[in-house]
């Protein structure tokens, strides 16, 4: 089944002004003494009081997340985190002017996250942002595009590679290398960047969210569906988008900001203590049916794989895919080896396009090196 194009056209306009950061302001008054023999206990008191004041102010200023319910906190907080709720505009000054600066007219922005092993020169990284470079209709997408850095190392490479990036303080957990599936490390991951979305939603930016895997080959946004609030991709597509039994790939998703989807998110986020041991992606197939999203009025579409393939379903028809995920794939060496392939094939279907040569139908050469049968992890400590 072919998923209907309900949308007129993808939001492509950019803001190239650069907002100047928000920063807090205060003001104090004083009342004038007129008792000119108050007594010196008095005094004492009231300094007391106003010294005590100041310092609360200076605290809330200072602590600006001290009270968001995250398991994580930014770059910029260095105090703990309690379980209160947060105040509305109470966030990272750093995280709101670089979202500004990238954000789509309508608050949309793209998402990625990067760690070291995925920023080393000619991995991941390097991939990913040349398909934005030679999709139909990507390059412009990149003015919106914030790469979120899990490590200092996957920060400075990210500095220099492109305008829009932010350190994610990840409170002592180690991120930097290559996270094997299913590992300590990979969960901890995979529900930080749940825990982090979350964040975006409460922000009040829509965002499309894109593991670096994924190869942007055409523009998406013309091929999401308009009265949706969370749309996903799958590993595997039943052919009706409204089917919760579709199987959800977390690796791409397109979600606006409502209260609907940050209830949602924030359920996401805790049923993960009702399913320990296993991962966002499987959390999300468990809670998928749950009463709770109907009670909410999520619209939850899944995108059909024609547009938004991956080797688990890779789309069949080079005029139609959009996007193409190295799923279904363990590996750094072998996601980055078949994703080389996937963009030397889409350069000889964009070749033969505009030489109007196309005399026979294009198939994908990947996945080649990318199979869950030949793929054997090595025996790492569990320890991160």
């Amino acid at each position: 089944m072919t998923m209907n194009n309900l949308s007129s056209g993808a939001p492509l306009d950019i803001e190239t002004k650069q907002p100047s950061s928000p920063s807090s302001s205060s003001s104090s008054s004083s009342t004038p003494w007129r008792n000119h023999h108050i007594t010196t206990g008095r005094i004492s008191v009231l300094l007391v009081l106003v010294v005590g004041i100041s310092c609360l102010g200076l605290y809330k200023s200072a602590n600006p997340f001290g009270s968001f319910p995250l398991s994580l906190h930014f770059a910029s907080s260095s105090l703990p985190i309690t379980n209160k709720s947060v105040s509305p505009g109470k966030f990272d000054t750093d995280l709101e002017r670089v979202l500004k600066s990238a954000s789509m007219k309508d608050k949309t922005v793209i998402l990625t996250t990067l760690n070291e092993a995925w920023a080393e020169p000619q991995s991941i990284i390097d991939i990913f942002l040349e398909s934005f470079r030679i999709g139909n209709r990507t390059h412009g997408l990149l003015s919106h595009l914030v790469i979120i850095s899990l490590d200092q190392k996957a920060y400075a490479r990210c500095l220099a590679l492109h305008p829009f990036c932010y350190m994610l303080n990840t409170q002592g957990l180690n991120f930097s290398r290559e996270a094997y599936f299913m590992t300590s490390n990979y969960l901890e991951m995979m529900w930080t960047r749940i825990d982090f979305l979350a964040t975006i939603l409460r922000m009040g930016y829509n965002f499309v969210f894109t593991d670096a895997d994924v190869m942007w080959l055409r523009d998406p946004f013309p091929h999401f569906y308009r009265d949706a609030d969370f749309q996903i991709a799958c590993d595997h597509y039943l052919g009706n988008p409204s089917d919760r039994n579709n199987q959800p790939n977390g690796g791409f998703n397109y979600v606006k900001s409502n209260p609907r989807t940050i209830k949602f998110y924030e359920f996401w986020y805790s049923s993960r203590k009702s399913y320990p041991g296993l991962h966002d992606q499987d959390v999300l197939n468990k809670i998928k049916h749950d009463h709770f999203i109907d009670e909410i009025g999520l619209q939850i579409r899944f995108l059909d794989t024609a547009y938004f393939g991956g080797f688990c379903e890779p789309s069949k028809d080079f005029n139609l895919v959009c996007t193409m995920h190295a799923n279904c794939c363990f590996g750094l060496e072998s996601k980055v080896h078949d994703l080389r392939i996937v963009l030397q094939d889409w350069r000889r279907f964009m070749l033969a396009s505009s030489n109007l040569s196309l005399s026979s139908p294009f198939y994908w050469r990947a996945p080649n090196k990318c199979s869950l049968k030949s793929f054997h992890p090595p025996k790492l400590p569990e320890s991160n």
